[in-house]
């Protein structure tokens, strides 16, 4: 793989010289730096392509022009691609970890509010969201407590939703998959009088890919946008999403000296239990005000509400010896609802000092956010079995999941501060700061206060970025970033006690180009934080230190007239230092690739006929923290097709998806036995990889 790299760093390097040379034919342009559409003549709708994204408070923002890691997943690859879950979609960036609950990006975790934002609001990210309600996602790599407030390091997840479009809209999709199942959607759209509405419809019923398995995803969505007046728009949003995943394998994990053995059939219900799954439901409401003052002057105002159950009773299947023998859990202690309300407000403007132009950001962004345990949850034993003669238990102890104490609250608010300063057409600089207050509070099931913390601090970030030529920009930032202390676990002197906040530090060195039909990036960073593990004495506590570094490359567009990709490839030295005992210190993370890639081509066969192919390549991961033990790398491809054509003047979309083609078995989504990504047991646990699936559907506009 190291050649593999090599050969795609020498791929990236030789376009990047031929974009300074092409340079050389237009000279007019090297000091245009205005906003321009450089490929306009090039770029197909709905391309691969994508040339802006959302920076948090500083707004929409060129993708070349600004100083971080951004990679966005454009609708064309969520539509053809059939896609139904932000995991799904993650998958396309190889430098972010999306199998988990929890989405975290150059091998850091995200926190369960801080990291996740729907719309620029903080929403909850350990529930489900169907990629059919959202227009895109963007993905912001690296700290960005300066740009949002407290965060973890784990890069910020923005989650565009669908809005009004210009024409009058009414498509219709019916789609089926291999395990029987049958997906109906309406998305509707139009226009009356100051109004705007799009309405989404969303019912797929049927079975999964393990015998007696079934999924249940229902959506129902409506934005509302209100036009004031031309300077003035009201958006809102509302939406219902319940999702059920019932049957499926279980996830594995080890027991102390037990490493993963090959991984088995996942179409096997026999690591699963029939009723064991997910039964999750996520209401969400926003509103959200844009007032443009003048073409310099932009008000954004915005709140968001959240409420998000989840029953889960998906098993445990801890293998206790290497011989395959294993013991079948439920877990139901952890919280079965989540409620948050965000809000945002950002003022954006430009003013001028004298040669310098600066556009100024004055803001606020923060979040209330509450848990809720069952009261009757805990740990229940299934039965036990071995891979050699597995069984399948029945479900018991299950709680009333609507019995519930408020276990925790949280809150955060902070003051943010931008400045993008323009020295010239080729240097400028951007300085962001955010002042912030978070508190956190524990409760016991009888309503006592059992914990508590309030501190506040400064997160900031600068870059330097200069452009050689209008296509080019080369940029350093660096970024301290404050971030939530962790809690204590259960089992140390002092379990359910908030450690005070974290600080973490990264610098990024990075380089980006805008060629006439393809985006290319490449980014080198390294992110240092602290880490907290239970010490000899049993006090959880600060002992250690994260530090990973690791390399970026990324291309998106279109490589000739009838050839389009996305994708690129990422190298990650993730270790952990100054640990407990002297042979973890300096090792590589439990579930951490050093190299991962993928890229997705679609070449166009004749026009409205595309095939589509995509590789997706994950190395060996350690699970075990002295490195003792890995599971070995694996690589899967998946194949397509669509056809779009005219029905009676109507368009007419025709799609066909192979996943997996291989029919690959593997490991994913290992994770170390804490979720900050170490404990003194260091039991990982992970799931089985989907095996080879097939979906299709028919889309008709009319």
């Amino acid at each position: 793989m190291n050649n593999t790299l090599s050969r795609t760093t020498l791929f990236f390097a030789l376009l990047a010289a031929g974009a300074a040379h092409a340079t050389d034919d237009e000279p007019q342009k090297v000091n245009d730096l205005s906003p321009v559409d450089v490929h306009a003549a090039t770029k197909k709708p709905d391309s691969l392509r994508v040339d802006d994204a959302t920076v948090g408070p500083l707004g929409s923002l060129s993708r070349l022009d600004t100083p971080y890691s951004i990679n966005v997943v454009p609708q064309r690859i969520i539509a053809n691609q059939q896609l139904k879950s932000i995991a799904d979609a993650l998958r396309y960036l190889p430098s972010v970890q999306g199998d988990g609950a929890r989405p975290q990006a150059r091998g850091i975790q995200g926190s369960v509010v801080q990291n996740s934002r729907i719309d620029g609001l903080n929403a909850v990210s350990t529930t489900d969201y169907p990629l059919e309600q959202f227009d895109r996602i963007e993905v912001l790599n690296g700290p960005a407590g300066g740009l949002y407030g407290p965060a973890n390091p784990a890069g910020s997840f923005n989650y565009v939703q669908l809005r009004p479009v210009q024409d009058h809209l009414e498509r219709f999709t019916l789609g089926t998959s291999s395990s029987s199942r049958l997906q109906r959607e309406a998305d509707i759209s139009g226009h009356a009088g100051r109004f705007g509405m799009r309405a989404t419809w969303l019912d797929e019923n049927g079975g999964n890919y393990t015998d007696g398995s079934k999924i249940r995803r229902q959506l129902a969505s409506i934005a509302l946008d209100y036009y004031l007046s031309p300077s003035t728009t009201i958006e809102s949003n509302f939406s219902h999403y319940r999702y059920v995943s019932k049957g499926l394998p279980g996830t594995f994990a080890l027991g102390t000296g037990v490493h993963f053995p090959e991984a088995p059939d996942p179409t096997r219900s026999v690591y699963g239990t029939d009723l064991g799954g997910n039964d999750n439901t996520t209401d969400t409401g926003s509103i959200k005000l844009r007032h443009a003052f003048s073409d310099d002057w932009k008000l954004t105002a915005g709140v968001l509400r959240q409420i998000a159950d989840r029953e889960s009773t998906n098993p445990t299947n801890t293998l206790i010896n290497n011989a395959g023998t294993y013991r079948t859990t439920i877990g139901t202690a952890t919280a079965s609802r989540f409620t948050i309300t965000s809000n945002m407000v950002a003022l954006n403007g430009k003013v001028q000092t004298g040669s310098i132009d600066h556009a100024v950001t004055i803001g606020t962004t923060g979040f209330e956010w509450n848990n809720y345990n069952p009261r009757a949850g805990g740990t229940v034993t299934l039965g036990s079995a071995s891979l050699a003669s597995p069984r399948s238990f029945a479900l018991v102890g299950v709680p009333d999941f609507t019995s519930r104490y408020q276990s925790a609250r949280a809150t955060q608010q902070s003051v943010n501060l931008a400045d993008d300063i323009t020295f010239s057409p080729k240097w400028s600089a951007l300085i962001v700061e955010s002042q912030s207050w978070l508190a956190t509070h524990n409760y016991n099931p009888a309503g006592a206060q059992t914990s508590s913390s309030a501190d506040n601090g400064l997160s900031s970030a600068g870059s330097l970025i200069f452009k050689p030529v209008w296509n080019m920009t080369t940029y350093l930032t660096y970024a301290d970033s404050l971030q939530q202390g962790d809690t204590a676990p259960a089992g140390s002197t002092n379990a359910g006690a908030i450690l005070a906040p974290f600080r973490s530090k990264q610098w990024e060195l990075g380089y980006k180009v805008a060629l006439p039909a393809v985006n290319l990036s490449a980014a080198l960073f390294q992110i240092k934080r602290p880490f907290a593990f239970t010490q000899a004495n049993g006090d959880f506590s600060v002992a250690g230190e994260q530090r990973n570094r690791g390399l970026e490359l990324m291309a998106d567009g279109n490589a000739t007239d009838d050839l389009s990709i996305f994708g690129g490839v990422s190298w990650l030295d993730a270790k952990l230092f100054d640990t407990p005992t002297a042979n973890t210190s300096g090792k590589r993370i439990v579930g951490l690739p050093k190299v991962t890639a993928n890229m997705l081509l679609e070449y166009r066969v004749i026009n409205g006929l595309y095939a589509e192919f995509n590789a997706r390549f994950v190395g060996a991961r350690p699970t075990d923290n002295a490195n003792l033990t890995s599971v070995s790398s694996y690589t899967t491809f998946d194949a397509g097709v669509n056809y779009s054509t005219a029905l009676d003047r109507h368009a007419l979309t025709l799609r066909l998806g192979v996943n997996n083609l291989a029919n690959r078995r593997y490991w994913t989504n290992i994770v170390p036995g804490g979720l900050n990504g170490y404990t003194a047991a260091g039991n990982a646990s992970a799931a089985i990889g989907a095996p080879r699936t097939v979906q299709t559907s028919v889309q008709l506009d009319i």
